[in-house]
């Protein structure tokens, strides 16, 4: 963003903006919930209770990272997240959503390929 880069990890609060951040991961989550969105848990494999999966999924580095685009950059500007794992099916959810409800295109480089997230859908045809 601006020049620099931005690291983040799930569940991470060492951001100088991370009370913006979580903040703006609220909003987005109770938007995305309006919109139809219920977290997907099938990729947690931590021995936790369901509401405990749903918490961990929910602080996923991605949904981070957009909702630091969103707060740090003006309407319509695309948010670029570099990631060294595979997206999660949440996340790619999140992303097609996020896309739709804030016209805004987010482009993610995962371990095996760019997703370009444009009005609710993704250039991989949700095949990765």
């Amino acid at each position: 963003m601006n020049g620099a880069v931005n690291e983040f990890v799930a569940g991470d609060q060492s951001h100088p903006q991370t009370k913006e951040i979580y903040s703006k991961l609220d909003e987005m989550t109770s938007d995305l919930k309006l919109a139809g969105y219920f977290p997907d848990t099938s990729e947690v494999f931590l021995d936790i209770g369901e509401e405990d999966k749903e918490s961990a999924v929910y602080r996923h580095s991605e949904k981070l990272a957009m909702a630091f685009g969103l707060i740090n950059s003006g309407p319509g500007v695309p948010i670029r997240i570099v990631k060294n794992l595979r997206m999660c099916v949440d996340c790619h959810r999140v992303a097609k959503l996020v896309s739709k409800l804030y016209d805004r295109q987010v482009i993610v480089r995962d371990k095996t390929r760019f997703h370009h997230f444009r009005r609710g859908s993704c250039s991989c045809n949700d095949y990765w």
